[in-house]
């Protein structure tokens, strides 16, 4: 079974991710464009699922000063959509 990647290479996106602490939470944003979206299995055992494999969502992403960041997408990321690379 093949999903649509809800993320397009040349896409500019914004990245939001949040880390829960005991006091507060750890906040880190990413602006650039969309290298590749993949949904990657990790090495760690999950009962019930696809190959019995942990599956993440990853994001590879260029920032405007050349870096690749690969993003971890969990449920306290937000994904904002700015519109396409050069537009």
């Amino acid at each position: 079974m093949s999903l649509l990647s809800p993320y397009s290479p040349g896409q500019r996106v914004r990245i939001t991710q949040q880390v829960p602490r005991l006091t507060g939470t750890l906040t880190t944003t990413i602006e650039g464009t969309v290298v590749e979206f993949t949904q990657q299995k990790t090495g760690s055992w999950y009962a019930h699922s696809k190959d019995h494999k942990l599956w993440l969502d990853r994001l590879q992403v260029r920032k405007d000063d050349g870096e690749i960041v690969f993003l971890n997408l969990d449920q306290y990321s937000h994904v904002e959509v700015l519109g396409t690379h050069g537009a």
